[in-house]
Order: structure tokens, then C-alpha cells, then sequence
């Protein structure tokens, strides 16, 4: 039933489980929005064109598969302003720039380029360390005046993601995009409050745009701010209240998919993403979320009545068989006849499933055991807002494998949140949810090996 409508179940536990869910972390883009998000609006900082900002921003995200970065190359290689792609085949022509960058009319060229998970980008453009990100990221390695502040508020108040870039230690714009909500994203999770179940969304997002995309999906709860380790984590605390589903689409969303009770993907989402599920969506409809519950607990419930029947035909007319109630004589031909209405019986009970409407909330019941997380968000954001970030100057890390020794070194500390290590720039920023001495940040990062040089 569930596989004619979509809705694959890995396993039978799975089947099992899904209708015992209490509560529902869902991640944004992709799952509640439909992922194909589009560029709204561009703001260049003094003395940076319009174009210049642009040329910079493809270069630095036309290598990611994140989908803001795609909203950003799609918008590029939309622009067809002659001039500008002029200038861009006079440099083509050089020799200084590949066959994709001509069609977005991109002059300048990303090297050394690096995802950093949860946080941006940077490479090296024109002989400068060239970042885009978040502001929170951002803010670590450039300044952020009080115009660009109250422009990155604005823009979240109305439910789209600012993007900052920065080049050679200074801002050097913003780029917003905005991703729309899915049809069905405000029923689903109506549905699914109307089960009795708490409905949490999940993304790394600020606070204000998270809030404006909850309103419109009609969520009361949100956690904003979360990296993609942070999700794992976010999981593991949710699992304290009871009985966690995960959905999510991206390869950021594995390891939460993977620690939660029930992980349920979205079919059009990553092959990873995919793997690690209990569930799968192959109509990427938020609504067959709903609908998994649905089935799962019509399922059990048709379970418990087969045996139900099954134990009452034969505690009654077993004895009758054995001549066990005085004075009554059972032919064993009505006894055969007697066992074959009872399989008879559990095998139509058992088909009445093809008739399960699984879209239909009419007979929808909420649990008994419903759990609160009011409180829990309130803990969740509050340290997310006094989450600090601190700069550190480390020597000696040589490639990616120092980073990622000196990034757990560091993140094993008690209080460091995050750790993003360059050896580029030759630093780590961190992410502190409490304040860390210098001594144990030295001692960690000499312990891994490498010299620490203080804080900026």
C-alpha cells in the first residue's frame, strides 16, 4: 500500500515505528520549501559594482551543490547584458577563464577553492582570500558596518537569506535569495499537529528568517542557527523527550537522519541523504509524511485485530472441539469449517488495508503520550544567542588533513561549538557556546601538533 503511493519503508521495524513518533524535526530548504530558491536582491557595498559582485559570487559558488549557491549561478547565467559579456570574451580570449565562466560573464577565477561545512566559502580570487557565507560567518573574518546590519534584518524580517561576500578583509555585498514554500507544507504540518505530534523545523538560517518561513508554513517551533553537525546533536537532546522522526533531503541531513528513531527522506533529495533513512518519499510531498504515520498505525491497528479474532476463535471453539463445555458436541466438520472462516476472516481484515485512505485526516486521533518542547526550544535558541566566536592564530598546518587534526583537536574542547581551520589564512574561527581559556585552546591545538600564536 505504501509502495503504490510512494512511500517506501526500508524495513518492517520501520513500518512498525513510524506511527509511534512523537516528534517531527523537519529541515527547510528542500523539505518545507521546495528547494529552488531565486535571487531577489543585490547589494553592493561603495566602490563594488553590481557586476563586480556578481562576477565574484559565481565565481566563488558555481562549484558548490548547495541550493542557494545554485539560485546564484542560475541568476548569473540569465544575465545577458552585452557590454558586460563583452568585456568577458575580450578575456576569454586571453586565455584566463573557462567555458562556463564566458557564459555567465565571469572575469575572475576561483583557486584554491573550499567548502566550509555549515559556514561558506572562500578561495583565492585575484590574489586575495575571497569568502561568501553567512553573516555570522562572515563577521568572523571582516567587519559588518551598521547599514549592512540593518539591510541583513530587513531582508530576514521578509523571509529571504541574505548572503554576504567578502574579499581582501572587506565586505563587499550582499545577495539575497528566497525560497518558496511547498503547496502542501502548511496542511502536512497541520496534519500533523492535529496527531497529537510536535512539529520542529531545523536550519542553519538566522533567527528572523527562520521565523518568517515558520509563519508562513504555520510552525510554531523553531530552532535557527544550526550547523549541519548541530542537527545530530539537536536530535540526540529532542530524543531525551521522546520518540524522534528527522526529514530532510541534503547530505547535511545524513547524520540526523541516521541518529533519529525514524529517518525520513525525501526522494528527490541526495543518494546519501537516501541511504540513510528508514523511509523514503519518492513524491518528495511533505504531506506523505503524514501519511507514513497514517499507515503505520492503520497498519498495527489491523495487526492487533487479526489477532484479536485469531485468539477468540480458538479459545472458544477449541475447548468446543475437545468436548470440553458439557453437553455441547462439535462435528469436527463444522470445527474444519470453524478454522477456515477464522483464517477467512483475519485475511479480508487484512485486505480492508487497500481500502486505507492515507490522505484523509478524517479518523485521525492524537497520541495519549504527548510531549512538550517549548521549553526545550527556548534553551536551544537562547544558546544559540550567546553562542561567541573567537579567532585563533595556529602555524604548521600544511593541507586539509592539519586541518581537519587541528578542527577535532579544538572541537573536543568543552565550550567550542564549531571549529573552521584554514591553513590558508593560517587561523581557526571558533564557535563558543562558553567562554574557553587561551591555555586549553594552546594546549589543544600543540597537542595536535602544531603552534599556537594567540588570539586575534
Amino acid at each position: 500500500m505504501g509502495a503504490k503511493n510512494g512511500i517506501l519503508f526500508k524495513t518492517s521495524e520501520s513500518l512498525e515505528n513510524t506511527g509511534k513518533i512523537q516528534i517531527v524535526a523537519l529541515d527547510k530548504t528542500g523539505t518545507i520549501t521546495a528547494g529552488k530558491p531565486e535571487v531577489t536582491d543585490i547589494l553592493p557595498a561603495k566602490g563594488i559594482t553590481e557586476e563586480e559582485l556578481f562576477s565574484i559570487a559565481y565565481a566563488l559558488e558555481e562549484r558548490s551543490e548547495h541550493p542557494l549557491a545554485k539560485a546564484v549561478v542560475a541568476y548569473r547565467e540569465m544575465k545577458t547584458e552585452p557590454t558586460f559579456l563583452q568585456n568577458a570574451e575580450n578575456t576569454a580570449a586571453a586565455g584566463e577563464m573557462d567555458e562556463a565562466q564566458k557564459k555567465a560573464g565571469s572575469t575572475f577565477i576561483a583557486e584554491n577553492w573550499k567548502a566550509l561545512p555549515g559556514n561558506g566559502i572562500q578561495a583565492m580570487i585575484s590574489g586575495e582570500m575571497t569568502y561568501a557565507g553567512s553573516g555570522k560567518f562572515i563577521r568572523s573574518v571582516c567587519g559588518v558596518d551598521s547599514e549592512f546590519a540593518a539591510k541583513e534584518e530587513a531582508l530576514a524580517m521578509e523571509g529571504k537569506t541574505p548572503l554576504f561576500f567578502a574579499k581582501g578583509g572587506k565586505l563587499i555585498g550582499i545577495i539575497a535569495v528566497s525560497d518558496v514554500i511547498k503547496e502542501d507544507s502548511k496542511q502536512a504540518i497541520q496534519e500533523l499537529k492535529g496527531m497529537g505530534i510536535q512539529v520542529v523545523m531545523l536550519t542553519g538560517d538566522n533567527q528572523q528568517t527562520a521565523k518568517a518561513i515558520a509563519e508562513k508554513a504555520g510552525l510554531e517551533h523553531v530552532i535557527a542557527g544550526v550547523l549541519p553537525d548541530g542537527k545530530e546533536a539537536v536530535i540526540r537532546k529532542l530524543q531525551e523527550r521522546g520518540k524522534v522522526a528527522m526529514v530532510g533531503d541534503g547530505i547535511n541531513d545524513a547524520p540526523a537522519l541516521t541518529r533519529a528513531d525514524m529517518g525520513i527522506a525525501i526522494g528527490a533529495g541526495a543518494d546519501v541523504a537516501v541511504d540513510s533513512a528508514d523511509v523514503v518519499l519518492m513524491n518528495s510531498r511533505l504531506s506523505d509524511v503524514s501519511a507514513a504515520i497514517r499507515l503505520s498505525r492503520g497498519t498495527l491497528r489491523n495487526i492487533h485485530e487479526n489477532l484479536f479474532w485469531a485468539f477468540a476463535y480458538n479459545a472458544l471453539l477449541i475447548p468446543m472441539a475437545a468436548g470440553l463445555y458439557p453437553g455441547i458436541h462439535l462435528n469436527p466438520m463444522w470445527g474444519a469449517a470453524a478454522m477456515s472462516l477464522s483464517s477467512f476472516t483475519v485475511c479480508m481484515n487484512a485486505l480492508r488495508l487497500n481500502l486505507f485512505k492515507l490522505h484523509s485526516a478524517s479518523h485521525d486521533h492524537k497520541l495519549k503520550n504527548q510531549v512538550n518542547i517549548d521549553e526545550f526550544e527556548a534553551e536551544e535558541n537562547l544558546r544559540k544567542e550567546q553562542e561567541m566566536t573567537e579567532t585563533i592564530k595556529i602555524e604548521g598546518m600544511m593541507c586539509e588533513h592539519c586541518e581537519a587534526r587541528v578542527k577535532k583537536a579544538l572541537e573536543a574542547l568543552d565550550g567550542v561549538e564549531n571549529a573552521v581551520t584554514s591553513h590558508d589564512l593560517n587561523n581557526a574561527v571558533l564557535t563558543l557556546s562558553k567562554e574557553v581559556s587561551a591555555e586549553d585552546l594552546e594546549k589543544a591545538v600543540v597537542d595536535a601538533g602544531y603552534e599556537f600564536k594567540g588570539i586575534e
